[in-house]
Parts: C-alpha cells; structure tokens; sequence
C-alpha cells in the first residue's frame, strides 16, 4: 500500500470518527426542555417500595410493590412519548415465575426507553416478556408496557426505573415531588403512592 492510500484511509477513518462524535455531542448541546410531569410508572393508587444500594448507581430505582407478588404486575409509561427502543437489552437469563432461581442474564433484559421530548427521556426494565409496544410507537401517560420480570441481570422481579435529561440520568419525580431515592451510598428504600391515573379519575 502507497503512502498516499495510508494517508487517504486515515484521513477517512478520521472524519468517520468526527462525525460520530458530531452525532453523540450535539444533541447534548441543546438547552433541555422543562421536566415532563411523570407520574410513577405503576398502576394508579398503588403503594410501592422505591429502593437502591451501593452499587447501584445514582438516581437508579428499583420498584417492588409494597403488598403482593411483583411477577406480571403491569408497568406504565411515566408520560406520553415515542418508543425509540424497546426489546432485549444483553441476555435474558432463565428466571421466570416457575423458575425464580433460574440463571442470570446480562444488560437490561426485555426492556423500554421512551423520549418525552425536550431531551427527556425514561428507561424500564427487567421486564417479564416481550414489551407491549415497538420502537416508533407513540405511547400516552399510563399506556401498559409490560410487565414487571426478572429478565437480564437481575435477582428478584422487579422494575428498574430511570429518568434522564440529555443523557444524564436524575432524581426521579413523580407528581411534581421528589422521588427520594438520590445516591447509591447505601441501602434504603421509600415509599410512594402512584398517580399515574386516567383522565377525570380524580385521584
């Protein structure tokens, strides 16, 4: 190979890189919208237990319900939004409700992330199944997701739940309130009554 063709790849292997950084950057730059109102992702007037623990990472909830069994409890969408993913992130595993020992998976397992706009975004996974909706799907506050699971790296059923703004992820707020659940420092749990109800409920 000529000098001239080394300098030619690598000129274009440089401005591939260029662009992509152009693309992962950019959006970034942008000033965020105002926060959506989220409402927690479970169904309206539930009580569930929001927890983490070290490692964890910040800002990262873990929700189980505070009375009855987590496996196939319907998770909902914290806004409306579009599906930009929405299918198996890393591995699976084999923990379902009959085997609830089964071995771990990696990632994510079955899971869904929806843009709300303004550079907000949400993340729920671990779900038990395939998720009820498809990446492009325009989805409104409270439209059914899945269900909860304990798919990917994940030891018991549960939903991991995150907020994000572009990119970064944040306290969770549901409700206009702080969800409570901040640094991964140590172990803790809150609990919090869902909102996420139909229109004209009145709760």
């Amino acid at each position: 190979m000529t000098a001239r063709a080394r300098t030619g790849i690598a000129v274009a292997v440089t401005l591939v890189a260029l662009v992509g950084l152009i693309v992962v950057t950019v959006p970034r730059l942008r000033t965020p919208g105002p926060r959506p109102d989220f409402q927690m992702p479970v169904a309206c007037g539930e009580t569930w237990i929001l927890g983490t623990y070290p490692g964890h990472d910040d800002f990262d909830i873990d929700f189980f319900p505070s009375s009855g069994e987590a496996w196939g409890r319907p998770i909902h969408a914290s806004f409306a939004g579009t599906v930009v993913e929405a299918g198996v992130n890393g591995t699976l595993g084999s923990r379902t409700p009959d085997n609830p020992k089964g071995p771990y998976g990696t990632g994510a397992g079955y899971w869904v992330k929806i843009d709300h706009g303004g550079l907000w975004e949400t993340q729920y996974l671990h779900m038990l199944e395939p998720p009820l909706v498809r990446e492009g799907d325009r989805v409104e506050q409270g439209r059914q997701l899945g269900r909860v699971g304990s798919t990917g790296k994940s030891g018991a059923p549960h939903l991991h739940y995150e907020q994000r703004v572009a990119g970064e992820k944040r306290e969770a707020v549901f409700a206009g309130e702080p969800s409570g659940i901040t640094t991964d420092d140590r172990e803790y749990e809150v609990r919090r009554t869902s909102r996420n109800c139909p229109p004209g409920s009145g709760a």
